[in-house]
């Protein structure tokens, strides 16, 4: 196990002792209040907040890597469930004659945990615009985390959709690419469907490479991928469908056996006009063209 992830969860077991040392301290310098002067709607509402704030805590440390914007974000969301805790053990537990004590108990964690979390989402904000543009080839305008393809880290059909009625509306000239491995199935059945899975993740990651900044990558289905190619020309489309036919020739797969593994992709050409619609652009690109209609081979 990594440092960092120790560092994580030492930071829980610390929230966890802090809220037990907290208790204590409220029942040692307190007297439990009669059941008769309780507030239930009270209760229930802060002691809802706290299993949110302990909810969050516990997604966070689960779904961010290690690093210095997880530690503040962790140690804000800390700090506001113990502020919390503390206001909901006020429930049912006076302080006695020490008034400041109460309220340093559940006012300073808040303080201290709220600074924490502007600091974190300030520092997450500079790490989502760095994510931003190492994704700006897999997405555009649009984040929909549904849409990620299982297998590569491309958009699927839906996302393609909705990005092809976008350039529809914008009225600007735009070209898609469908790219195809060819005699995929023949990998699939001499080195098995654990291969074909890295070949998809490597031919996926080198088009992406192989793209222009403007253009976006998905992936349709098994081996079909579609490139979005905004405000391009038919000429322009033709060089780079060239450029990504040579680049999966060129491309040194080997298997997990250090088998050299010759790749080739074939592509088709669609350059939209004004009579085309997300429906007809779609069928055209999940057809299986003749063979006449596939870009001629880069080689």
């Amino acid at each position: 196990m990594s440092i960092p992830l120790q560092q994580q969860q030492r930071l829980l077991l610390g929230t966890l002792l802090a809220a037990i040392v907290l208790m204590l301290t409220l029942i040692t310098h307190g007297y439990f209040k009669p059941a008769d002067s309780w507030s239930w709607l009270d209760i229930v509402g802060e002691g809802g907040m706290v299993i949110m704030a302990v909810c969050w805590l516990l997604w966070l440390a689960r779904s961010r890597p290690a690093g210095r914007v997880t530690l503040l974000l962790l140690s804000g969301v800390a700090g506001v469930l113990l502020s919390l805790w503390a206001d909901w053990l006020d429930e049912f537990i006076k302080l006695s004659d020490i008034d400041l004590l109460d309220k340093w108990l559940e006012n300073a964690p808040m303080l201290i945990g709220l600074v924490l979390l502007t600091v974190g989402i300030y520092q997450l904000q500079q790490e989502q615009l760095a994510l931003n543009q190492h994704m700006r080839k897999r997405e555009r305008l649009f984040r929909e985390h549904r849409d990620f393809d299982a297998l590569t880290p491309l958009n699927g059909a839906a996302y393609l959709r909705r990005q092809l009625r976008h350039e529809l509306q914008s009225a600007q000239p735009f070209a898609l690419i469908r790219l195809e491995l060819k005699r995929f199935e023949q990998i699939n059945r001499e080195h098995g469907h654990a291969e074909g899975d890295r070949v998809l993740q490597s031919i996926s990651q080198l088009l992406v490479l192989n793209l222009r900044e403007q253009d976006l990558l998905c992936r349709l289905a098994g081996d079909r991928f579609v490139a979005l190619l905004p405000q391009t020309s038919e000429l322009e489309a033709e060089q780079v469908a060239a450029d990504l036919e040579l680049a999966v020739l060129h491309y040194p797969h080997k298997t997990r056996h250090q088998q050299r593994v010759l790749l080739q992709a074939r592509t088709r050409l669609l350059v939209a006009d004004e009579h085309d619609s997300v429906d007809s652009l779609m069928t055209r690109l999940s057809e299986k063209p003749a063979p006449d209609l596939w870009y001629p081979a880069a080689i």
